[in-house]
């Protein structure tokens, strides 16, 4: 069984991940899971993926950086997968580890992938500093505090900080923080 995963960072990505289904679906994925995740923080969908399949299975992504954050992170799914007798399908790199040529090519190209991150972060970090040094960065928009009014208010009606954070979409966290800063 062809088992697909999609998934994009933010939710401003809808097209990506549509894309990214419509693919799936013409490669004749019997199976999809997806989700609108970071690639640092939980992805539920992808374990849940990993667990569905079974021997024989192949679980199919439309690009690496999808899948795996890092080279390290690329192998603990391989070898979850490989312990279960299934392969792995990269499409846009016509990998298919079903094949040891599929397998050296993305021992390969996930350490291209991983450089390639690791060069973008540090122009973003040279960027940042640059104009940190203009005067110029402000960093990112504040979204809790932007909220502060409605925070107070669904406090006030007795909701969870949790449930809080749910409706407003942000961390209970800030949720906490602001209404900390509002008490002093």
């Amino acid at each position: 069984m062809l088992v697909g995963y999609a998934r994009t960072s933010t939710l401003e990505q809808a097209a990506g991940l549509e894309a990214q289904l419509r693919e799936l679906e013409v490669l004749g994925c019997e199976k999809v899971f997806q989700e609108q995740a970071s690639s640092v923080g939980p992805r539920r969908a992808l374990e849940r993926a990993l667990e569905f399949t079974r021997e024989g299975d192949t679980l199919v992504v439309t690009k690496l950086d999808r899948l795996a954050r890092s080279v390290p992170h690329m192998w603990d799914i391989i070898r979850k997968l490989q312990a279960k007798g299934v392969g792995i399908r990269i499409v846009n790199m016509g990998i298919d580890t079903n094949t040891p040529t599929g397998k050296l090519m993305l021992n390969v190209l996930g350490g291209v992938a991983e450089f390639e991150r690791e060069m973008m972060l540090e122009r973003q970090r040279e960027g940042i500093a640059k104009a940190k040094a203009e005067g110029k960065y402000r960093g990112r928009k504040p979204t809790a505090r932007a909220k502060a009014e409605q925070i107070a208010e669904l406090h006030a009606g007795g909701i969870s900080l949790s449930e809080i954070a749910r409706r407003l979409k942000i961390g209970k966290t800030s949720v906490h923080r602001v209404l900390q800063s509002d008490r002093s």
